[in-house]
């Protein structure tokens, strides 16, 4: 990047401007011309390590490039607010910019419509063997019949995750008059009607569809979510792409079907290491490839700098970030105050996330003891986050949690309630599904920190951190021993185990922190054991 000071008007006179704007990465300068034009500020182009002194700056534009650390916010004296021109803020250390006071935010919808078309593109350039045939025209060659492809009519598109892209996907898959199968374990039914699509099992996903194509954010249970068992279900002959995160797809599983025919082919724009080093899996013939541009058109750049900048005016004018990331307005004081409920509600609304793996019609939030004298609105949506962040591919804050939960059909309330169940302060979470109810009760302890103490009425006190194990089970005896030993027969050490009942020999629950994080055979063979009816992992 050159290294020049934009100005704001062709005759404006930069000594009057009431702010200071650091855009650190390449921007759209069509997306920058709300800063350009506004006579407050002052826009300098330039890479934060060619800036003489950083402290003169209330405001910094990055992209992917700069790396905003604990460091650089430090020589940022003056800084108010920092923007990613994009979804996602890896490279932003938040706690450091929260702890600093520092505003975080983003552009959470810049980019749908170009993966979604991207994702299109990819399909019909895979079923018609286009990429193949440009190389082999381009070569001199003239060979009509190596390329005879598959029309998208009458196909069937299996779309697993059905966020902002999916809906969009659904859309003009509909145009080309394909038939739509939705995969969305989360996803209730009242959302598929109005968007007019039926929903279906990941099995019917897989067996039923002719494409599929992911659209999942990266968690535990989406990686690997296409491997040697799942891909093995597709019916033969099946094109899988992949625009939406590395590691979705089991890319040593895909070489597996490619090469035994299985698979028809792979159009993939992010792999599970990138730059994409698998010269194996890029030199199958029906195999396509595109180095992660899937938000990388015109547009959604200009889209995404627009967003940020018109952002990071208005929050310099006062007004309140639409997008922040992280806590937006609150002072030092207050922050400190509300910081450990903040931390133990998203804590509890990622658990309820985990152990609830159905559609979600309405989550309820009560307080009680010293935390109503809070602002509890920023807990309740705090927990809101927690619960939607490992469902949905988009990037989800306290700002827009309510508006993504809306989207979804999901309904939320709080209320402040005259018990406390003998602790000095209680959040009690009640979440409600189509066909199950969850309850979990939180509490936080100066000297402990956040606790769990409650889980659907049963009495237990852990730490929600770490490798956890959820168990239903009959309290028996020899329920415990043998779950103890299968976990000493794979190797996995308890750290702690809670262990909750209402009566004597009734239903009970475990709740096991362990050393190292548990595969699904391992939680498959807890299952098998008499007495245990149910058991998940928990990751905190």
């Amino acid at each position: 990047m050159k290294n020049q000071v934009i100005v704001d008007r062709p005759t404006g006179n930069q000594t009057k401007a009431k702010y200071q704007i650091l855009v650190s990465d390449s921007m759209s300068k069509e997306g920058l011309f709300p800063l350009l034009e506004s006579n407050q500020v002052k826009c300098v182009e330039k890479n934060v390590n060619e800036v003489d002194d950083l402290s003169l700056f209330d405001a910094l534009l990055v992209r992917s490039a700069t790396t905003v650390t604990d460091e650089l916010l430090a020589k940022m004296t003056n800084l108010k607010i920092v923007a990613r021109a994009g979804v996602g803020v890896d490279n932003i250390d938040l706690d450091a910019a929260t702890k600093r006071g520092v505003v975080v935010v983003n552009a959470p919808d810049g980019n749908t419509i170009s993966t979604a078309e991207h994702t299109f593109a990819m399909m019909m350039s895979l079923l018609r063997n286009i990429p193949q045939a440009v190389a082999s025209i381009k070569a001199g060659e003239w060979n009509r019949k190596a390329f005879q492809g598959y029309e998208l009519r009458g196909k069937t598109l299996g779309i697993v995750g059905f966020g902002r892209i999916g809906t969009q996907l659904a859309q003009r898959a509909k145009a080309f008059e394909m038939s739509l199968l939705v995969f969305d374990p989360f996803l209730t039914k009242s959302r598929a009607e109005k968007l007019g699509v039926a929903t279906a099992t990941l099995d019917e996903v897989l067996t039923g569809s002719d494409i599929i194509t992911v659209h999942t954010p990266l968690t535990k249970e989406t990686k690997g979510l296409l491997g040697m068992e799942n891909i093995a279900k597709t019916k033969p002959g099946t094109f899988l792409i992949n625009c939406a995160r590395g590691g979705i797809i089991d890319e040593q599983a895909l070489k597996h079907f490619l090469a035994n025919g299985h698979i028809a082919g792979a159009a993939l724009d992010v792999f599970e290491e990138e730059p994409a080093t698998d010269k194996e899996l890029l030199s199958f013939p029906n195999v396509i490839g595109t180095p992660h541009i899937a938000a990388s058109t015109k547009e959604a750049q200009l889209n995404v700098a627009a967003q940020v900048s018109e952002e990071v005016l208005r929050f310099l004018e006062g007004e309140p970030a639409s997008n922040s990331i992280n806590l937006p307005t609150l002072s030092k004081e207050v922050y400190e105050k509300v910081k450990p409920f903040y931390e133990l509600t998203k804590k509890m609304g990622n658990i309820l996330s985990q152990v609830m793996r159905t559609p979600v019609q309405e989550i309820d939030v009560n307080y009680g003891g010293t935390v109503t004298g809070l602002e509890t609105s920023i807990t309740t949506r705090s927990l809101i986050v927690g619960f939607l962040q490992p469902r949905v591919d988009a990037a989800v804050n306290d700002v827009n949690a309510s508006l993504i939960a809306n989207e979804r059909g999901i309904s939320f309330g709080e209320k402040q309630i005259n018990h406390t169940y003998g602790y000095s302060n209680i959040i009690h979470a009640v979440v409600r599904g189509e066909d199950r109810i969850f309850e979990l009760k939180g509490t936080y302890i100066k000297e402990y920190g956040p606790r769990i103490v409650n889980i659907n009425g049963f009495n237990v006190d852990f730490t929600p951190s770490g490798h956890l194990i959820y168990i239903q089970h009959n309290d028996r005896p020899g329920v415990i021993g043998r779950m103890g030993q299968l976990l000493a027969e794979h190797q996995v050490n308890i750290a702690t185990m809670q262990v909750g009942r209402k009566e004597e020999g009734g239903e009970a629950i475990m709740m096991v922190a362990v050393d190292k994080l548990v595969d699904d055979k391992v939680i498959q063979e807890l299952k098998q054991i008499e007495g245990i009816h149910f058991a998940d992992t928990i990751e905190c």
